[in-house]
């Protein structure tokens, strides 16, 4: 066989006998708080999605992209079907069964630490009701938090749910995104679920989500932080302008961050800000650091609390902070 024949058959590009580069998306669901976001996070292997200890910390479809030498599998992370009580949570739900319907494999997260209850069950529901087509993983979470019998316990439970339903897991796959413990496993598992094809995104690139959109989410993430007693999601963050500082020399640049923070009643101004601002004043220090090492240059970080009255009711407030 001469040379030119030993390609015959091949896709222009590819060697007979090489695997297909595959490419395509992937989006984790699962109830408000199932461990979704770190699990997005530890796979990307940087932060591309705020987390915290409340539920519905996520409000946008955050893509996170993985690169592998033979296929791109790009995340999409959800915020959790809940029910909802509020316009906002409606068009959060809303999002998340368009999401459901475009991509090309699902995982289904629920966390180990919990057993399976009603809002799992609803979940599972509607996967149910999905195309038979789209594979269905089921993904285990946060088992660094159990025993060694109470993740076997939970994998059977997550098992009896499929058959219950009539869902056929493609996989069901114990992981700890906190940890990294079968983070790469649960890669492997869903690449080959993937269709073939070219990478979507840019070698090197992490996330599509603009840097605007990116910083606002670190802002809400540190200023959520530390009021999760307080104060229920009734955080919103605009970043109203990023520009260069002009009269920093080359080598040491300064970038300009302005942001506000709106809040639905003047009486959650106090929680956000604390006494003599010293609960704003965290917020920016914690934030800052983390706006700083995605963007990768230091930051003036500038924040103002503005109230914008019941705006998770109100759908021009909602257009103008961009739900």
């Amino acid at each position: 066989m001469n040379a030119s024949s030993a390609t015959t058959g091949a896709p222009e590009g590819r060697t007979q006998g090489e695997a297909p580069h595959r490419s395509g998306f992937a989006c984790f669901v699962g109830r408000p708080n199932a461990g979704k976001s770190t699990l997005t996070n530890a796979l990307v292997g940087t932060k591309v999605a705020i987390t915290s200890t409340r539920p519905q910390t996520t409000r946008h479809t955050v893509r996170g992209i993985v690169h592998r030498p033979e296929a791109q599998l790009v995340l999409v992370d959800t915020p959790g079907l809940h029910k909802p009580r509020t316009l906002l949570g409606e068009r959060l739900n809303d999002v998340v069964r368009t999401t459901w319907a475009e991509v090309d494999v699902i995982g289904f997260c629920v966390p180990a630490d919990q057993k399976i209850g009603p809002g799992d069950r609803f979940i599972a529901g509607e996967l149910a009701e999905l195309k038979k087509r789209t594979p269905k993983v089921a993904v285990v979470t946060k088992t660094d938090l159990v025993s060694p019998e109470a993740l076997a316990q939970q994998l059977l439970a997550v098992d009896r749910l499929g058959q219950e339903l009539g869902i056929e897991w493609a996989e069901i796959v114990p992981v700890s995104g906190t940890e990294g413990s079968q983070v790469d496993l649960l890669a492997d598992l869903l690449v080959p679920l993937l269709p073939e094809g070219p990478p979507l995104y840019p070698d090197g690139d992490l996330t599509d989500e603009p840097e605007q959109v990116m910083v606002a989410e670190l802002i809400r993430e540190a200023a959520l932080e530390g009021v999760r007693d307080e104060l229920p999601h009734s955080i919103a963050v605009v970043v109203e302008e990023m520009v260069p500082r002009e009269d920093r020399p080359a080598d040491r640049p300064l970038l300009d961050v302005h942001a506000n923070i709106f809040l639905e009643r003047p009486s959650q101004k106090g929680i956000v800000i604390g006494p003599k601002g010293k609960r704003l004043k965290e917020v920016g220090s914690a934030s800052r650091r983390h706006i700083e090492a995605l963007l990768g240059t230091p930051v003036y970080l500038d924040l103002h609390v503005k109230v914008a009255k019941d705006w998770q009711r109100d759908p021009k407030q909602l257009r103008r902070l961009g739900f």
